[in-house]
């Protein structure tokens, strides 16, 4: 939206367009209000935030009395939930506060996240307009990235015949290292309706001075019902569409989406806005790769959005990404952060960065994963108001300029795991780094339910991984031996052999070289499910009464907390255990126990004194009998240090290899659409 507006300070005419709309949730509210408003409470400082060197200081539990740690934990200022009673939501872009009602909009979808304008666009001024009826004071409030509050402007509005609109000019200062804008409202007497409030920029710092569109790809794999709410979400929203070109819906599975009811009507009512594609299943590196090689053929798109089909998409959050991305200074990728879907309130992270000697994702600065701002809500969450720096955005949601991909190409024909961190490396290589933009998400099902190492997945998240290393680190690899012995013990000592046979599959697989790589795409999947079908660990029934009754009870593991350095202790103790140890699992008659699926997944100290258990699947709809096997551990850690030495003495030449084959190129994806 643009719109002409003077200036109070100059005068002076001048065009501002809209960037970011303050709106809130019509469907599922009660979920993720939080989100969007909360009811005013008074700031909590923390005192690192005045004081940066309180955390230089060790803390040392061990010499902490009981009473002391008692006193540390009355006074620690953990802040309750937060809520939102003072104030209703009227529609999706107006809320009524409550006589006296006070309502803040310092939250993940509606503070405007000034420092992320400052760094990556041109901006130097951002007004803020809003349309109020009632007697109300409006708040304009900016923070630092150290998380400070300062008051910025303040309007007094006394209007209660009809609505008023005002309009806050503010200058964009002190943003360097972090910090948002937002209003709070307060009702001075009686209801106020607080409607249409809008972040607006001068036109003339856009960097794209026509109209810019985007097209949008979803890959889909038997999730027809999921494809087909976010297809009615897209279809659903106006504004939307206004910059859409069409939605390649590219599906893969045999649970088709177009066979679901009322796709018909959806299909109708976006017409050429969308293109219904069907392939084999080349994964999701394959489906997102037709969304993005259609687009580049059609020539009519400036940006490609991937869009996961199971994501519940915030409409606005689109919008925000495409109008960011006009203004940056140069291109870059837009990406959006991961919401639980099971828990709706919580950001399982706004992005991340690669640790380049383990060759794992890992948050930045330090933030952790799984913050919930119903609990912590962003203005008293002083972390988050830094500004973040990532390498790469999870393909749950990211914004891709066409030029970006004409330059660096599409996916890696990966399947799955790793197709986006690569991409992104390879995208910020070449110039085009990834902007994780606050207010700009997705819900998606997080991952606390999943187990990829007793799983298929487990080959593709290890090949993927040394792949990733091989073309972004052509010159002095990362500390991948030692990840590989480290990983593979950590599967051997919860007894999952079969996901370090699939990790030596494909430590051979990539010997084998880039065109293998490329031509195992489509039917490489059905063969690592055959091969790991005759692993034990693999074999799971769908009750506990189809084995024997376990002989006892396993303690649970976190009856006995520990710390890291005997936890490491622990673990080369059991190592060295597995390695003069004989034990036969041919001689276990029953299970010692069971063991649940949050004490076997990620960990190892669960099987420790236990030669065998039932170990439930991390879903919970299985259960299989995992027995240890010395011999087999022995000879398998020997075999993935052996393929791990033979990758890493042939480092360059292998980088070289598949640096020079083109394997994300238009005209490989060409090939293999083509017979499939």
């Amino acid at each position: 939206m643009i719109q002409n507006n003077s200036l109070e300070d100059t005068g002076l005419r001048q065009a501002w367009e809209t960037v970011m709309r303050v709106v809130y949730p019509i469907k599922d509210a009660e979920q993720t209000l939080p989100l969007y408003a909360i009811d005013w409470t008074r700031p909590h400082i923390a005192k690192t935030t005045l004081d940066a060197r309180i955390d230089t200081r060790q803390v040392s539990l061990e010499s902490m009395n009981q009473s002391t740690l008692q006193r540390m934990i009355r006074n620690s200022g953990f802040s309750n939930e937060v809520s939102c009673n003072e104030f209703d939501v009227k529609g999706r872009t107006s809320i009524a506060l409550k006589n006296h009602g006070h309502v803040s909009c310092c939250t993940f979808f509606n503070a405007f996240p000034a420092s992320y304008w400052r760094r990556w666009t041109g901006v130097k001024t951002v007004r803020f307009g809003v349309s109020v009826q009632g007697n109300a004071k409006i708040s304009i409030f900016r923070s630092t990235g150290r998380g400070l509050i300062y008051p910025v402007a303040e309007r007094v509005v006394t209007a209660s015949e009809s609505a008023m609109s005002i309009d806050m000019d503010i200058p964009m200062s002190g943003l360097m290292d972090g910090g948002y804008f937002w209003f709070d409202a307060e009702s001075l007497d009686g209801t106020v309706t607080i409607a249409d409030a809008i972040w607006s920029v001068p036109f003339e710092d856009r960097t794209t001075r026509r109209s810019t569109s985007m097209s949008i790809a979803i890959a889909t794999f038997n999730r027809a019902s999921y494809c087909m709410d976010q297809l009615r979400t897209i279809a659903d929203d106006s504004a939307l569409r206004n910059r859409l070109d069409t939605v390649y819906c590219t599906d893969q599975g045999n649970d088709l989406v177009k066979d679901r009811e009322g796709f018909a009507e959806v299909s109708a009512k976006l017409g050429t806005q969308l293109t219904y594609i069907q392939q084999s299943n080349l994964g999701g590196s394959g489906g997102f790769s037709r969304g993005m090689y259609e687009t580049v053929k059609a020539g009519s798109s400036d940006y490609i959005l991937l869009l996961d089909d199971d994501a519940v998409s915030e409409p606005e959050s689109i919008l925000r990404a495409i109008q960011f991305a006009d203004y940056t200074i140069r291109p870059l990728l837009v990406g959006g952060g991961m919401l639980h879907l099971d828990n709706r309130t919580m950001l399982y992270t706004q992005g991340e960065r690669i640790n380049q000697q383990r060759m794992w994702m890992q948050p930045s600065k330090g933030l952790e994963y799984n913050h919930d701002f119903s609990m912590e809500p962003l203005r008293d969450s002083p972390d988050r108001h830094q500004r973040i720096d990532e390498d790469f955005n999870g393909w749950w949601m990211c914004l891709i300029p066409i030029t970006v991909v004409e330059k660096v190409g599409l996916s890696i024909p990966a399947f799955i795991k790793f197709d986006d961190i690569e991409y992104g490396l390879r995208a910020k290589n070449a110039g085009f780094p990834t902007v994780c933009l606050p207010g700009v998400a997705v819900w998606h099902q997080a991952w606390h339910d999943k187990d990829p190492a007793r799983s298929w997945e487990e080959y593709f998240t290890e090949r993927n991984r040394w792949i990733t290393a091989l073309l972004t680190y052509p010159d002095r690899p990362p500390r991948m031996l030692m990840e590989t012995l480290y990983t593979d013990a950590s599967l051997g000592l919860r007894f999952i052999y079969s996901a370090m046979a699939l990790h030596h599959m494909a430590l051979k697989d990539i010997l084998r070289g880039p065109q293998y790589f490329v031509d195992c795409l489509p039917a490489k999947l059905s063969e690592i499910r055959k091969f790991r079908a005759n692993y034990p660990d693999a074999q799971a029934a769908d009750s506990i009464e189809a084995f024997p009754e376990p002989a006892g009870e396993i303690e649970p593991l976190r009856s006995h907390p520990s710390t890291m350095k005997r936890i490491y202790i622990s673990a080369i103790k059991l190592i060295i255990k597995s390695f003069i140890s004989n034990v036969d699992p041919n001689t276990a008659l029953r299970p010692d126990g069971i063991i649940p699926a949050q004490d076997a997944t990620w960990t190892w100290s669960a099987f420790d004194h236990v030669n065998s258990a039932l170990v439930t699947t991390a879903d919970g709809n299985g259960v299989a009998w995992l027995k240890r096997d010395n011999k087999r551990f022995r000879k398998n850690m020997r075999e993935g240090y052996r393929l791990a030495r033979r990758i890493l003495r042939n480092w360059k030449k292998l980088s070289a290899q598949y640096r020079s084959h083109d394997i994300a190129s238009m005209e490989t994806w060409a090939r293999i659409f083509e017979n499939r």
